[in-house]
């Protein structure tokens, strides 16, 4: 069970593309949890309880593999939430969702949040918005799986995963990166070593230390700022 938090600082991007007022109703109609390492949120085909919309931490879509780890297709962080498809009026989960790395959500019964949609136009646009961009980002992570090597890969997720810590100092092991890139974990062992290398990341003992923002910049894929700038050009609206 997610334990409660009682930390109320909201810094949840897609909640601050709200008008103040709208802004203010949803802070108040949520409650601030904690997220915790390994939880799991959502199972596919299950019906959503709650809608999170993470703070710090970020929380992992993934997709189940018949006699293989799952695959991560994507990461939820401060830049959006969780439970988005309750605005296509459907009350199952799409994908499996775990606690990536721990941290602070606020959360809102899913009903609650049905009913906004339903009231307030402007704040279904904004979340069909944000399934827009999720949409093309999972359909990037899906061509990047198969068009580009481990390395690149595994350089755009720890993009992505720093872009929701807002750390240098990440918790990833090597078998938990290789389930989220769907490889061996040799491979995921063989690019990080790459990187390594290059003096653009430290490892040690499941500790990931970005030495080089830019440095994994020119080592990932252009799929990692396809995906950034999606986000910014579709929400860029609500600004």
């Amino acid at each position: 069970m997610t334990a409660t938090c009682t930390s109320p600082v909201v810094s949840n991007h897609l909640l601050n593309y709200l008008p103040r007022l709208e802004y203010q109703w949803f802070v108040e109609h949520c409650t601030p949890v904690a997220l915790l390492f390994g939880e799991t949120l959502n199972i596919a085909e299950e019906t959503i309880k709650y809608v999170y919309f993470p703070v710090t931490g970020f929380i992992s879509l993934l997709i189940e593999v018949v006699e293989k780890q799952p695959v991560a297709m994507g990461l939820i962080g401060n830049e959006g939430m969780l439970g988005a498809t309750l605005a296509l009026e459907n009350s199952n989960a799409a994908m499996k969702s775990i606690v990536q790395s721990s941290g602070r959500a606020l959360r809102m019964d899913a009903a609650i949040f049905n009913h906004r949609l339903e009231s307030n136009p402007l704040v279904r646009k904004l979340i069909l918005n944000y399934l827009y961009v999720v949409m093309q980002q999972l359909a990037q992570a899906g061509a990047c799986n198969n068009a580009h090597e481990v390395k690149q890969r595994l350089a755009r997720w720890l993009l992505m995963t720093q872009d929701r810590t807002h750390s240098e100092h990440l918790q990833l092991t090597h078998q938990l990166l290789a389930n989220m890139l769907g490889v061996r974990r040799s491979a995921v062992t063989i690019a990080a070593g790459y990187l390594q290398q290059q003096g653009i990341i430290s490892y040690n003992r499941g500790q990931i230390k970005i030495l080089s923002r830019a440095g994994l910049e020119q080592s990932s894929c252009q799929c990692y700022f396809a995906a950034v700038n999606s986000y910014q050009q579709t929400l860029a609206i609500y600004k």
